[in-house]
């Protein structure tokens, strides 16, 4: 997609201004360069690039995997990790903040650590595949916020990603308060790990109920089921819950 801004965070000065000149040969912006996991966060949130390629080791304190994930969760911007290392512990690391892209540092014939080639067949794949992924998940959350249940789902931590109006009447917290919030702070705590759709009752963790507290102050004994969410490995990618006050309409 020409036109695009790609933020580059790169310590080596040279490299750094290797890959802005290639990109910007390719007809890509790059309005800035970062040196560190700090500043990267930082000029992500305000220039709001279309992509990330990222360095792992950074100076500074907060390295490029720490950087990548505050990137993805405060402005849900891809990330293409560009490094030397890649060791298991690294890699490991890397795939909790889900990259759409890791490409290893080599040493080529001209010197140049990565191909032109590689790096812009990355860009492409990642600036397709998440434009793709927002309009299905514009039309997804079309379709659920108007439904009259409520409906709640979370990222594999917790994180709550989407909550729809029937939710935010029910809890009396708008999406801009819960976005981002580990659902055991807004709703309930439920238990560690839910393998199969269950009860909301049965998921929460010992001791809870499913009962919460109105705006108006009145209890609400709620029901409904929560269901994991599964990538295409079979793996718990987060969990939906659908719910609503009981002998409601």
């Amino acid at each position: 997609m020409s036109g695009a801004k790609i933020l580059v965070v790169e310590d080596e000065r040279i490299t750094a201004e290797d890959l802005k000149a290639g990109l910007e040969f390719d007809g890509y912006q790059v309005p800035a360069i970062c040196s560190s996991g700090e500043d990267a966060v930082q000029k992500a949130g305000k220039i709001k690039p279309d992509l990330v390629l990222m360095d792992i080791r950074l100076e500074g304190e907060m390295d490029g995997i720490e950087a990548a994930g505050e990137i993805r969760r405060l402005y849900d911007i891809p990330v293409i990790y560009l490094t030397a290392y890649s060791d298991e512990k690294t890699v490991e690391r890397a795939k909790k903040t889900e990259p759409s892209g890791f490409l290893v540092k080599g040493q080529g014939l001209i010197n140049k650590p990565f191909e032109d080639t590689e790096i812009r067949a990355a860009i492409e794949i990642t600036l397709y595949r998440h434009h793709m992924e927002k309009e299905h998940h514009q039309l997804f959350s079309a379709m659920l916020r108007n439904v009259s249940e409520a409906v709640i789902s979370t990222d594999p931590s917790k994180k709550i990603r989407f909550i729809n109006n029937a939710a935010e009447k029910i809890i009396g917290r708008s999406k801009d308060e819960v976005l981002g919030k580990n659902l055991d702070d807004v709703f309930f705590r439920f238990n560690p790990i839910i393998e199969e759709e269950t009860s909301l009752e049965d998921a929460l963790s010992p001791g809870e109920t499913p009962s919460y507290i109105s705006p108006n102050g009145s209890e609400v004994l709620l029901e409904g089921t929560v269901t994991p969410l599964n990538d295409n490995k079979g793996e718990v990618n987060g969990m939906v819950i659908i719910f609503r006050p009981q002998n409601g309409p």
